[in-house]
């Protein structure tokens, strides 16, 4: 496949069909992205690979809580779990509703799921004395996190990455066994997506790229008024 193409259709799928998705498939996909970048090429990432149903439903469990909280902000108007505006939703409120299903049931029903973590001790994050929430040390884990979306859209496959189980960290360490210099980075359902979509909703470039300063002219495209 044309890497424009993969870039261009490479989606969020949580719809799946019941097709499998071996192990030499999924090696290969693995084995492709691992070539992405990362700080210092010190490629600190571990992806473990879960099939069992009972370690899925836990993972699901755990996710819940996070997917709550996200349903009750979105029904109140607010940006669902952003670290700047506080919310208005109080824990009860967060507690009784439902969480939306398309944010559990990818975990349950993909044909695998990959749970991608980073070694916090090879990761330079330079954020971090910043007040704010540290973002640096991501960029070297998820561009290979990208890069194997890309590679299983090339195979026919697909997934997205899910964060929502990364609220109860220590409990996911716990549940796979992960040490606690480890993050948690993604938890990313991958199976036959129930339908390809090929047209993207995104934003043009000149909607978010300018000139020289955050308020600075837009970039258009050259020849356009």
């Amino acid at each position: 496949m044309d890497i424009h193409e993969a870039m261009r259709t490479t989606f969020a799928a949580r719809e799946f069909t019941d097709e499998p998705l071996p192990d030499d498939v999924l090696f290969d996909i693995l084995d492709r992205a691992r070539f992405a970048p990362s700080g210092g090429n010190r490629q600190g990432w571990h992806v473990i690979v879960v099939r069992d149903r009972a370690t899925r439903e836990a993972l699901a469990a755990l996710a819940t809580p996070a997917a709550k909280r996200y349903t009750a902000q979105r029904e109140a108007g607010e940006n669902p779990w952003n670290p700047v505006d506080p919310t208005s939703v109080d824990a009860a409120t967060a507690e009784r509703t439902p969480p939306m299903r398309r944010l559990i049931e990818p975990v349950l029903k993909a044909a695998v799921v990959l749970v991608v973590c980073v070694d916090l001790k090879v990761v330079a994050c330079l954020d971090q004395y910043l007040d704010r929430v540290g973002l640096i040390g991501g960029a070297s884990v998820y561009p290979f996190v990208w890069n194997i979306l890309l590679a299983a859209r090339a195979r026919g496959f697909g997934g997205t990455i899910t964060t929502l189980a990364v609220a109860e960290e220590p409990k996911v360490q716990a549940l796979l066994g992960v040490p606690p210099h480890v993050a948690v980075c993604a938890v990313m359902p991958l199976g036959r997506p129930l339908k390809q979509l090929t047209q993207l909703r995104r934003k043009t470039v000149p909607e978010f790229t300018t000139r020289e300063r955050w308020d600075g002219p837009s970039l258009t495209a050259p020849g356009a008024r």
